[in-house]
């Protein structure tokens, strides 16, 4: 076949249409995914979950547009690709904000119950130099290691079920963090809160666990995340200082609806990809840094420890500074 007429008499800008209807399903998907409901398998979600991996679909139509020697396709091509690189383009390179001035940097690391090295682990995230290091997926056998190894940088932690929270500023009024969503038994703890003096002022400090999601044969299964999601949400909107840095592992990304009682409070840095999970490749950011009367000025992935998360680093900005 040419890219004249096929064998049927239909010319390049004849043939491919249903290639061309692919193209702009594609970039509805992504420039509407917020339309895509959640009432069946929760799709919306799942959708949103791995959102920018939409942009793969553009390749592939790409080798069938030329392979089918449609003008049409290749013509349409060009609204998924506009529209991903206008959601998307910008995470590709640094922009105006990142690594710019910061007061201080944060570190965020789900390290894994499973850690065979927690020293290790410890010893890669004070190579790190920030002045606040959360962690979740702490065990009884691991948090002595790490309570050890991390003591001679930051003096100052505070412990609440699997979530830690180590600091070089003292903490203050350190309590539980009630985001247990019912249907889970007692003992889930997986939240703190407390306050840093820094030289900033005080500042209220979260660390998080959400609960794991599910791809099940019923759906995409989220509802213990989202309801964990809403009572942190609910629980930094009646935080008293104005200054709030939330860390952790929400198990969703900034695009996922099921975090948006996180997002629509919170500031978040969206420019960077920055995946960290799993490990061995990342394909999501569900590890992250937020922030209330802060900026987020940098973010970024660690090296791997011996978790099957990334850590992630943020520079933070405070308004007062």
């Amino acid at each position: 076949m040419r890219w004249g007429k096929d064998a049927k008499g239909r010319s390049s800008w004849a043939r491919g249409c249903v290639l061309a209807s692919l193209a702009v399903l594609t970039s509805g998907l992504q420039a509407f995914h917020a339309a895509v409901p959640d009432t069946v398998g929760n799709v919306g979600s799942l959708l949103e979950a791995f959102l920018p991996w939409l942009g793969l679909a553009v390749p592939v139509l790409l080798l069938l547009a030329v392979l089918r020697r449609s003008a049409t396709a290749l013509v349409a091509l060009l609204l998924p690709v506009a529209v991903w690189a206008h959601l998307f383009g910008g995470m590709l390179f640094p922009g105006d904000g990142d690594g710019g001035a910061h007061d201080i940097t944060a570190v965020q690391h789900n390290v894994s119950d499973e850690n065979s090295h927690p020293a290790g682990t410890a010893e890669a995230l004070i190579d790190g130099g920030s002045e606040l290091i959360a962690l979740e997926e702490l065990t009884p056998s691991a948090l002595p290691l790490y309570e050890k190894a991390l003591a001679p940088v930051y003096p100052h932690h505070a412990v609440e079920g699997t979530v830690g929270l180590w600091s070089k500023y003292p903490l203050t009024d350190v309590r539980l963090l009630d985001i247990r969503p019912r249907g889970i038994g007692e003992g889930w703890n997986r939240g703190l809160r407390a306050g840093a003096r820094t030289p900033w002022g005080e500042v209220a400090v979260y660390v998080a666990h959400l609960p794991s999601v599910r791809v099940r044969p019923t759906g995409f299964d989220s509802r213990y995340r989202d309801e964990s999601a809403e009572l942190l949400g609910e629980a930094v909107a009646a935080e008293k200082l104005d200054q709030v840095i939330l860390l952790g592992d929400f198990n969703g990304t900034l695009d996922d609806r099921g975090l948006a009682p996180l997002t629509s409070r919170m500031e978040s840095s969206a420019r960077r990809f920055a995946f960290s999970w799993p490990e061995v490749f990342p394909v999501s950011r569900i590890d992250h840094i937020m922030t209330r009367a802060a900026t987020v000025t940098d973010f970024r992935t660690l090296p791997a420890t011996h978790s099957d998360h990334l850590p992630v680093v943020a520079g933070i900005r405070f308004a007062t500074s």
